[in-house]
């Protein structure tokens, strides 16, 4: 797509120089920034009257304002997830128009894949065990910290998803020698790992040590790790969720921790967020959570931008998207 000038409306709050940046890499495009700006980028925004005009959105533009806009050609979030836009309404709408949909995937696969990979030595390294004491007994518990130590070599991992995330985890994964499934809704056959379909889970989930959330939100992933999936896992087996916190029967969650079924469970993510103080979870048997940090890093912002702009010199010269959705 050639175009000589674009409006792009955009209502994500960046520190000044990022905003800079920003307005300097998009000439001779004219930037709009919403009337209010987001200071988070995992909240939708409000309506606002300038989208109307907009060839393209970036940030988290209300759905309803999407629909509305007779311009917009693209939108791109500021997230990895894409969730309030993955409905049939705004598939039907985008296809209907020839609009394009992309995420900020590629900006999050690095700090989100280092994080479970954080969570994964740490869990097998017994540092969990090794904190608690240091904040609480100070003894030396060395004999059983060293006995319930593990490698994770030869371990069986299964992701749930294998977009960005999941392939840049596989790659750090593989020096570990760990053995390697994805689900995905798609296998197209280029993977770097062994793929499978949702309908092949019956026989993976059994087999698993690691199970990884990496699925995007929505209401064909809402408790996708149910009960009864849960109920399929080996004992001791972990579990991760870096996805969203929709795809996760918490009570389910809750039950196979106490009744000891998963050894431990990492979870940066949960539904509702925040998580309310007295949710159990928090204080559920060997449950790790971090408040929804797994893709923060130093340079966040800069690195938003950058995808972004990469992406505008694609769009206007007609080359594909990356992370592109729709």
């Amino acid at each position: 797509m050639c175009c000589n000038s674009l409006i792009i409306w955009c209502n994500a709050r960046f520190p000044e120089d990022v905003r800079q940046q920003l307005c300097q890499g998009a000439s001779p495009h004219k930037i709009v920034f919403a009337r209010k700006l987001q200071a988070s980028n995992l909240v939708a925004g409000e309506p606002d009257a300038d989208l109307t005009a907009a060839h393209i959105a970036f940030g988290q533009p209300d759905v309803p304002s999407v629909l509305a806009a007779p311009n917009l050609r693209w939108v791109h979030l500021t997230t990895a997830g894409y969730e309030r836009f993955d409905t049939a309404e705004v598939r039907t709408a985008l296809h209907k128009r020839d609009a394009i949909l992309t995420s900020s995937s590629s900006v999050y696969a690095e700090p989100c894949a280092q994080h479970c990979l954080a969570m994964m030595l740490a869990l097998a390294r017994g540092l969990p065990a090794a904190w608690d004491n240091q904040r609480l007994a100070r003894g030396w518990p060395s004999g059983d910290i060293r006995r319930g130590s593990r490698l994770l070599r030869k371990q069986n991992v299964l992701m749930l998803g294998f977009g960005a995330i999941g392939r840049r985890l596989a790659e750090l994964l593989h020096p570990f020698g760990m053995y390697i499934t994805a689900v995905r809704r798609v296998v197209t056959g280029f993977e770097t790992v062994r793929c499978c379909l949702e309908a092949d889970l019956l026989s993976i989930l059994p087999e698993a040590d690691h199970i990884i959330d990496l699925l995007p939100g929505g209401e064909g992933t809402r408790n996708f790790m149910s009960s009864d999936r849960f109920e399929l896992l080996k004992k001791g087996a972990c579990f991760y969720n870096l996805g969203r916190g929709s795809t996760v029967d918490h009570a389910a969650l809750l039950a196979s921790l106490r009744s000891g079924r998963l050894a431990a469970a990492y979870i940066d993510v949960t539904d509702p967020e925040p998580l309310p103080p007295d949710h159990p979870l928090w204080s559920a048997p060997n449950c790790f959570i971090t408040p929804h940090t797994a893709g923060g890093h130093e340079g966040e912002p800069l690195r938003i931008v950058r995808h972004f702009l990469t992406n505008l010199h694609h769009f206007t010269h007609g080359e594909p998207m990356r992370d592109r959705i729709i």
